[in-house]
């Protein structure tokens, strides 16, 4: 009796045993279909979760480029929308310089004329000051707070940082995010250093007064103001390629990431497909197991036994 009780009851453990593996092969599989991920542990595969880390570390890395990348586009973009402002009232000084050399204008004309330099001139500074998406100085650099500081006189000091920091776009580019106000304020002129700030006022001051030869002042001036306008279009150009630079960079995170993707996917990702079509052979097995149990055990040989 003792052998034919140890035989029946190892059939039944082996039996439970079996069903339990089938049920816990239909649970993974479910498991796998809803979670969408072919591996719950690493113990799995070892080799492939250390690959799916990896994926993950730089798909992480290219996030963050990607918001250096937005942030660097959109100082560039207000940039050069500053810039463009800049040049707009550069010329409109170059036409106000032109009427004041006539010298059949009248003091009075040329005072209004000055004026207006002087209306242009606090524009300037005021652009000059402009803020990124930061908050911070536009045109400062590295600076928090203004480019430019005002003195009692209304002249403009540059107070910014030499340089414009660099972002990094991942795989080693990076692009810098701007340009200082002195990139395209200072410039030469017949070899002469020139800061567009400066002469926009003095242009202004010699019109209402302060020049022995106002007409004079103005024909000097304009030599200056068209290379103040060179120098404008030039930190456009440059603004204009490091935005198509970034537009690069960003296409090729893009197409990085798709590949990425691709590889979760085939890696870690679950077979739809395959994964319902193996749940589908398992409950089969199951069920058909289920019912060969059941008919066994209820057979009168069991009975007996048990």
């Amino acid at each position: 009796m003792t052998i034919i009780g140890t035989s029946t009851s190892a059939f039944f453990d082996r039996s439970n045993l079996d069903l339990s593996g089938l049920r816990a092969q239909a649970e993974k599989l479910q498991q796998q279909l809803s979670s969408g991920d072919k591996l719950s542990r690493s113990s799995e595969d070892p080799v492939a979760a250390s690959r799916l880390r990896a994926l993950s570390r730089s798909e992480r890395l290219a996030k963050i480029d990607m918001t250096n990348a937005d942030r660097a586009s959109t100082d560039l973009a207000l940039s050069d929308a500053a810039l463009t402002s800049f040049a707009n009232a550069i010329i409109r000084a170059q036409e106000l310089a032109t009427q004041a050399a006539n010298e059949t204008l009248t003091e009075t004309q040329r005072a209004s004329i000055g004026t207006e330099l002087g209306e242009i001139h606090a524009r300037l500074v005021s652009l000059a000051n402009a803020r990124d998406s930061a908050g911070h100085a536009l045109f400062g650099g590295e600076a928090a707070g203004d480019a430019y500081s005002i003195d009692a006189a209304g002249n403009a000091t540059y107070i910014g940082t030499a340089g414009t920091g660099d972002m990094p776009l991942g795989d080693g580019q990076s692009v810098t995010r701007g340009v200082t106000g002195p990139d395209f304020l200072n410039f030469s002129v017949n070899g002469s250093p020139t800061d567009l700030l400066t002469h926009v006022k003095a242009l202004a001051d010699a019109l209402k007064g302060s020049a022995a030869d106002p007409s004079g002042a103005a024909r000097d001036a304009l030599d200056a103001l068209g290379a103040g306008l060179d120098a404008v279009s030039t930190s456009q150009t440059i603004v204009g390629s490091r935005l198509a630079w970034i537009d690069l960079a960003v296409e090729r995170s893009t197409n990085l990431g798709e590949l990425r993707t691709d590889e979760q996917e085939k890696i870690g990702g679950t077979d739809i497909a395959i994964t319902v079509a193996n749940l589908q052979q398992v409950m089969l097995v199951l069920e058909a197991s289920q019912s060969s149990f059941a008919q066994l055990a209820n057979l009168s040989l069991f009975e007996t036994l048990r």
